[in-house]
């Protein structure tokens, strides 16, 4: 985000590791950590195997990097001086197609990704399906007949009783007014460790996509801290910017979490050590390194493009393909979680007038609005990329 003042660059052991400037370096903030050792080769592992098809990638003509050569970001509209966005429209003859909450609008189709998305999700412990504090209820009389699409609260009906969930934990948490910034790639299993944090505590992501942290946003984060390593955090609410996904994760609970006292710390365990690399790792080969190489023919100012808007959660097999195209495409988009618990799915029903269902996409680009996750990624393929010859 250009209204984000230029950061400064925090020396670190590596989360998706680059190659940084000494003179970069020279500026980090005193109140920064000094470099962690090593992860252990074992830890090291699973990074390597996610990484290698990626290095392995055939160099691109005029490309010496081997990865497609992109055009700069421009800065984007209601920042000083900014310059508009690509004009782009919605297919022609486009309808947003009728939401049909739970079940499959192409079955065939959709049924080996929901296989592998739901292994991925098992895999690693349905970490992020639920925010912090998820408390269930069971409500009867005046309270059950208050849950619907007609008074805009999330919940399901069945009779004279409601069932709805919620997080009077998060309820009393600092809500931060702009979503957080975070450059990421879907692969990475330390940018996967941030993102899960961020569902867990209900936070809002402005996600800038550095597929194989090379392509993308890559080159903007580069310029604005002299390396490619993401995940890189932007805090917008309070000028804090910060490398190292443990470093972020551990800001986002200080800075937006409940108090300590309030929650059991073992409530974090999948989001420490080699269990959530290794199991990060699994969870993105199950899904074939999906968003973790710009895709060919992805229009090659995409990144200039306003940011869309996904609710979702990604651990739901229907939201992450959507998600994987996000990131393969390079398109800048806003994560407004609905985890189980989140206070984003009275949010949504109240914006859409029907029950709750994800994922919901909204593109500023084009004025679209849809449900239906093949339909949101057979709409993103129409519109960002590049017809071929």
């Amino acid at each position: 985000d250009p209204r984000v003042p230029p950061l400064a660059p925090v020396r670190h052991a590596g989360d998706c590791a680059s190659q940084h400037s000494p003179a970069a370096n020279s500026r980090v903030q005193t109140r920064r950590r000094q470099a962690r050792r090593c992860r252990p080769a074992v830890v090291a592992m699973p990074v390597l195997l996610l990484l290698l098809p990626i290095a392995l990638r055939p160099t691109a003509p005029g490309n010496r990097a081997g990865f497609v050569q992109m055009v700069q970001p421009t800065t984007r509209p209601g920042d000083g001086g900014a310059a508009r966005p690509p004009a782009v429209a919605a297919p022609a003859g486009f309808v947003a197609p009728k939401p049909k909450p739970l079940s499959m609008t192409r079955p065939k189709e959709q049924l080996p990704s929901l296989i592998t998305g739901g292994l991925a999700l098992a895999v690693r412990l349905a970490t992020g399906v639920f925010t912090l504090g998820w408390t269930p209820w069971l409500l009867t009389g005046d309270d059950a007949a208050a849950v619907g699409v007609e008074s805009g609260t999330y919940g399901f009906r069945l009779g004279p009783v409601a069932f709805r969930d919620t997080s009077p934990l998060l309820a009393e948490a600092v809500r931060p007014e702009e979503p957080l910034v975070l450059y990421e790639y879907e692969g990475s299993p330390f940018c996967r460790k941030v993102r899960e944090a961020a569902l867990l505590l209900d936070l809002p992501l402005a996600l800038r996509p550095c597929p194989g942290a090379r392509a993308g946003f890559a080159s903007e984060l580069q310029e604005r801290t002299g390396r490619m390593t993401v995940p890189f955090l932007v805090d917008p609410n309070t000028g804090t910017e910060m490398f190292e996904s443990d470093d972020i994760v551990e800001y986002m609970l200080s800075t937006y979490g409940p108090p300590r006292a309030a929650y059991d710390p073992k409530a974090l365990w999948p989001l420490r050590g080699g269990f959530q690399v290794a199991t990060a790792t699994l969870a993105t080969l199950l899904r074939g390194l999906a968003g973790s190489q710009r895709q060919p023919n992805a229009r090659p100012d995409n990144e200039a493009m306003q940011p869309l808007q996904l609710w979702g959660y990604e651990p739901s097999p229907f939201v992450r393909p959507v998600r994987e195209k996000l990131c393969a495409l390079c398109l800048p988009h806003t994560l407004v979680p609905t985890a189980r618990g989140s206070a984003n799915r009275d949010a949504l029903v109240r914006k859409t007038g029907v029950q709750f269902q994800v994922p919901y996409l909204v593109d500023p680009n084009t004025g679209v609005e849809l449900f239906e996750s093949p339909e949101i990624v057979e709409y993103l393929e129409a519109v960002y990329t590049v017809p071929s010859r």
